[in-house]
């Protein structure tokens, strides 16, 4: 005979697991975009490890046209060192063959300098630099501390 607590946790296990359903494709794709987000947050978390510099989640509100309605709310990412901060906040939904973009910008001194984004692509997520001519990359644990390098004071 099973046990009170353990249909109750396999319902609840099920009721996690289980998809919610969406009245439409974009309110999907918003939820695939945050869950992303919230994915590499967990990987920054892993790469930053040990090294002081502190990763907390922003609430962010994200308005885009093509995406059907005004604004949508979608975590965005802050990675602090001592009066620095590189902040990652979504830019758009939809565009470029991509769903989903991030700014990535360095907060010091007063001045927000942008740094580059990051680009949701179906397999993958990608790194591009400010510069209009570079090429786009994987973004991995190399890539992810090149884009960091800025946080540090010179």
């Amino acid at each position: 005979m099973t046990s009170a607590k353990s249909q109750f946790l396999q319902k609840l296990q099920a009721h996690r697991a289980a998809p919610r359903p969406f009245d439409s494709r974009v309110q999907a794709d918003i939820a695939t975009f945050s869950q992303r987000i919230s994915a590499l947050q967990v990987s920054m978390e892993a790469w930053l490890d040990g090294t002081g510099i502190e990763t907390e989640a922003t609430a962010e509100t994200l308005t885009d046209l093509l995406a059907g309605q005004a604004s949508f709310p979608v975590p965005g990412i802050r990675l602090r060192y001592e009066e620095r901060s590189i902040n990652i906040t979504p830019l758009f939904l939809y565009g470029h063959g991509v769903t989903g973009c991030l700014a990535i910008s360095l907060r010091a001194d007063g001045r927000r300098t942008p740094l580059g984004r990051l680009l949701m692509r179906p397999d993958r997520v990608c790194a591009r630099s400010a510069l209009p001519s570079a090429p786009e990359t994987d973004l991995n644990e190399e890539t992810f501390f090149t884009l960091l390098a800025p946080l540090l004071p010179e």
